[in-house]
């Protein structure tokens, strides 16, 4: 048997990568000699920057900027060269990821992604040729103001003064948005940004209403930001003559995606698309007998570009067996087994804290993935016998 591992990350919890070393556990405990890749899959979120630069064989540049809370904290940015140029890889998740939000400070209206311009700008002085940025995993929902005035662009109020917009619910103090200040190194590079493709900015589909309970937003604050959202793309339109409200992309990381496009000309796109150019499993994947793979939530949400479906969708192509591993069963699951995804199932063995679920995933991962190919075996041993017996 060949297994191909391809695991997402579990959100706050682990990276692609821990939970591949996971997994990869669980298939050693059970048969030390089957043969399997492991390929840690990135989606823009936790884990973008460190897994590329390790592929490319580049190196993280660590620096001092603004977190998501408007605290100052460490975060990084990865650079390599190749065929002479100079790409910096930018995650958006490790500098205002949710992750580093507080619990206690969960409210989109209140985070920013000012040092997510910081770190372009901490690129730019390195004078890179092109810029790869990571959406995903945000605890932010500023639309991208805090990253664009991290670059020079201003936000004036009604008396034409110059406002600092540290949040969502911000936006709406702004009545007019200037560019003239706008780093102008920007231009000199090209920018890419891989995000869900599914995420607009506006609307009942907006970036406000999907996300932002995720984010810790009441019902109340979903209203605001939606409606903040809604005016600072109107501003956008009329400051950059571009209308970035149903923009597929545009609503990624609390619509970081229309923030970039908007300011600094970046191109959006569908992060597996971009991805996967980065990382080769399409040949893997195909030779495969089995595929499994990971993600911290499964729910209706999952088929909607999330990795296990994207995973799911290359194997279908080879007719390859699909299951996923999860934290948690959500609204909508069954959704899954049309996206491709044969079976799936929850690590978490009993009813425990979220403390301790966190604490003691890496184990549990392991334990279910032991569990699964036993389960696989049983039913290869049950289809053996029956091809046996109609030979007979």
């Amino acid at each position: 048997m060949k297994i191909v591992i391809v695991p997402s990350g579990f959100k706050e919890c682990l990276d692609a990568e821990e939970v591949a070393s996971a997994m990869k556990r669980g298939v050693k405990r059970f048969d030390p000699s089957i043969q399997m890749d492991v390929i840690p899959m990135i989606d823009g979120g936790e884990g973008f920057a460190k897994t590329i630069v390790n592929l490319k064989g580049g190196e993280l540049i660590t620096q001092n900027v603004t977190g998501p809370v408007g605290e100052r904290i460490d975060s990084y940015f990865g650079v390599y060269e190749q065929n002479g140029k100079r790409t910096a890889v930018i995650e958006m998740a490790a500098v205002c990821g949710l992750r580093l939000v507080p619990r206690t400070q969960r409210n989109p209206l209140k985070t920013t992604t000012y040092g997510v311009g910081e770190l372009i700008r901490g690129a730019l002085d390195l004078n890179v040729d092109h810029i790869l940025i990571g959406c995903g995993d945000s605890g932010t929902s500023d639309g991208g103001a805090g990253m664009a005035e991290a670059l020079g662009v201003q936000f004036l109020d009604k008396a034409g003064e110059v406002i600092h917009v540290h949040g969502g619910e911000d936006l709406l103090k702004v009545s007019s948005i200037s560019t003239s200040a706008l780093d102008a190194r920007i231009h000199d590079v090209s920018i890419d940004v891989a995000c869900n493709w599914n995420n607009i900015l506006c609307g009942d589909q907006g970036v406000a209403r999907v996300f932002g309970p995720q984010k810790g937003a009441t019902p109340e604050q979903i209203d605001i930001l939606s409606a903040a959202l809604e005016h600072y793309a109107c501003l956008i339109q009329e400051a950059v003559e571009t209308d970035v409200r149903q923009i597929p992309g545009g609503g990624a990381s609390g619509g970081l995606g229309a923030g970039l496009l908007a300011f600094t000309g970046a191109r959006l796109h569908p992060r597996f698309s971009i991805i996967k150019d980065y990382i080769q499993i399409e040949e893997k994947i195909a030779h495969a007998d089995v595929v499994l793979t990971a993600e911290g939530s499964l729910d209706f949400q999952t088929p909607n570009g999330k990795i296990p479906s994207e995973v799911a969708r290359i194997a279908k192509k080879n007719n390859i067996p699909v299951i996923a591993l999860t934290g948690t069963i959500g609204k909508g699951a069954a959704l899954n087994y049309q996206a491709g995804i044969d079976a799936y199932s929850s690590i978490i063995p009993r009813p425990v804290s979220m403390e301790e679920a966190m604490r003691k995933a890496p184990k549990w991962i392991e334990d279910s993935t032991e569990c699964v190919l036993r389960q696989v075996t049983i039913g290869l041993g049950i289809a053996h016998k029956k091809y046996r017996e109609r030979g007979r």
